[in-house]
C-alpha cells in the first residue's frame, strides 16, 4: 500500500482519468438508437428497434464474461496495466466506431468494447488496493464524483457535437478523451505492485471462489445488481413518460436530460459526504438508510403530474444513490482481503453489467403490466426490499473516531 500523499495522488489522477472516460462514453448514447438509423442494416434481417436493443445490449452482455477475467489477472499482473488497457483499448474500439458503414459493424464493436474496456471496475480496484481501509469510503466516493460528474456532462456535449458536426465527431472525441486519460495513468500513476495472491491461488476460479466464500460478499453483489437493476429500468421508457406530462411533447428530451443530469449533479454532492461518514460510523447505516430515503422519493414518482415534480423527486433520488453507491465498493473492501482488489471489483463489474442486460427487458414487463407510473413503484419496492435485507443480513463494519479539531 503507497504511503502519505501517493495514494492521494493516485485517487486525484484517477478521478480524473474517470471524469474523461465517463464523457467520453456517455457521450454517443443520446444518438445511438438515430446512428443506427443512418446506418441502416446490411442484412436486412430484424427491425430497428431490435438493433437498437443489439447495441446496448452487446456491451453489457460481453463485459459481464469479460471483467471477472481481467479483474483476476490484474491480481497478478497490476491494477495500472488493466487500467491502461481499459482505456487505451476502449480508445481504439470507440475510435472506430466513427468509420462503420452498418448496424452489424456497429454491434460487434460493441461487444468488442465490452470484452476490452471495464474503467469503472479498473479503477475501483486500483484505488482499493492502495488506499488506506479507514479511508475507502471516501475514496469511492471521490471515484463516483467523477463518473457521475462525466454521466451529466458527457450526454450535452454529445448532442452538440452530433448537432454541429453529425455523430461520428462524438466517436472521435471520446477516442481522444480516453487516450488522454491512459496517457494520465501511465506517467501519473506509480504502483508498486506485489502479486499477494501469487503461490496460494492457482487458478482464477478459485480467486473468485475465495471472494464470494468471504461473509457479507454474494449479498453484497446481490445488492449491487438489485439497486443498478432499479434505477436503470426507467431510463429506457422516462422520456416517454416525460412526455406524457408535457402539453408540448417536443420538449421531452429537454425535461429528460434535465432529470437525468440533476440526479448526477446531486449524487456528486452527496457521494463524497456520505464516503467519508461511512469511514465514521460504518458503511452500512449508509447503504440502509440511503436505500430507505431512495425508495420513499421513488414512490411518489408514480403519482406525479407535472415534469417539475418529477424533476424534483429525481433529484432527491439522486442524493440518496449517491450514499448507496460508495458504500457497496467500500464494504467490499471491507468484506475481502488485500491483494484480491482486481477479482472482488472484476466480479462487481460483472453484476452491474447483468443488471443493465436485465433491466430493459424487466421495464418492459413491468411497463407493460402496470404502465410507466408502475416502474417508479417498482423501482421504489425494489430499493425498500433491499435496504431491509441488508440491515438484515449484511456484516457490520468496523467505524473509526471522528478527527479531532485541526487533525
Amino acid at each position: 500500500m503507497l504511503e502519505g500523499v501517493t495514494w492521494q495522488r493516485t485517487l486525484y489522477v484517477m478521478f480524473v482519468a474517470q471524469l474523461l472516460s465517463a464523457v467520453g462514453f456517455s457521450m454517443f448514447f443520446p444518438f445511438l438508437p438515430t446512428y443506427i438509423e443512418e446506418l441502416g442494416v446490411a442484412s436486412g434481417v430484424g427491425s430497428l428497434e431490435l438493433w437498437v436493443g443489439l447495441v446496448f445490449s452487446a456491451q453489457a452482455i460481453t463485459m459481464m464474461i469479460a471483467s471477472p477475467i481481467w479483474g483476476a489477472i490484474s491480481d497478478r499482473v497490476g491494477r495500472k496495466l488493466m487500467v491502461e488497457r481499459a482505456l487505451f483499448g476502449g480508445a481504439v474500439i470507440v475510435g472506430l466506431m466513427a468509420f462503420v458503414g452498418n448496424a452489424e459493424q456497429l454491434v460487434l464493436l460493441r461487444a468488442i468494447q465490452g470484452l476490452v474496456t471495464g474503467v469503472v471496475s479498473a479503477a475501483n480496484a486500483l484505488i482499493a488496493s492502495v488506499a488506506p481501509r479507514e479511508r475507502i469510503g471516501y475514496a469511492m466516493g471521490v471515484l463516483q464524483v467523477g463518473l457521475w460528474c462525466g454521466l451529466s456532462i458527457g450526454p450535452v456535449i454529445g448532442g452538440l457535437l452530433a448537432f454541429a458536426y453529425g455523430p461520428r465527431a462524438a466517436f472521435l472525441v471520446t477516442a481522444l478523451l480516453l487516450f488522454s486519460g491512459g496517457l494520465l495513468v501511465l506517467f501519473g500513476v506509480k504502483e508498486e505492485f506485489v502479486p499477494i495472491l501469487k503461490g496460494r491461488r492457482l487458478t482464477l476460479l478459485a480467486d473468485w471462489k475465495h471472494v464470494t466464500d468471504a461473509p457479507g460478499v454474494n449479498l453484497t453483489f446481490l445488492v449491487r445488481f438489485s439497486v443498478w437493476l432499479g434505477r436503470t429500468m426507467i431510463i429506457p421508457f422516462l422520456a416517454l413518460f416525460v412526455a406524457s406530462l408535457l402539453a408540448d411533447e417536443a420538449q421531452a428530451s429537454i425535461y429528460t436530460g434535465l432529470a437525468i443530469g440533476i440526479a448526477s449533479a446531486t449524487g456528486t454532492a452527496s457521494a463524497i459526504y456520505l464516503g467519508k461518514l461511512g469511514d465514521r460510523i460504518g458503511h452500512k447505516p449508509i447503504l440502509v438508510s440511503s436505500a430507505i430515503i431512495a425508495a420513499l422519493f421513488y414512490l411518489p414518482m408514480s403519482l406525479v403530474t407535472s415534469a417539475w415534480q418529477l424533476l424534483a423527486l429525481y433529484a432527491l433520488t439522486g442524493a440518496a444513490i449517491g450514499g448507496v453507491l460508495p458504500a457497496l465498493g467500500a464494504l467490499l473492501a471491507h468484506y475481502t482481503e488485500p491483494g484480491e482488489e482486481g477479482s472482488v471489483y472484476g466480479l462487481d463489474n460483472a453484476i452491474v453489467a447483468a443488471a443493465r442486460a436485465a433491466s430493459p427487458l424487466l421495464g418492459a414487463a413491468v411497463v407493460f403490466w402496470g404502465g410507466y407510473r408502475g416502474t417508479f413503484v417498482a423501482t421504489g419496492l425494489l430499493f425498500l426490499v433491499t435496504a431491509l435485507l441488508a440491515a438484515w443480513k449484511l456484516p457490520e463494519t468496523k467505524s473509526r473516531p471522528l478527527p479531532a479539531p485541526g487533525d
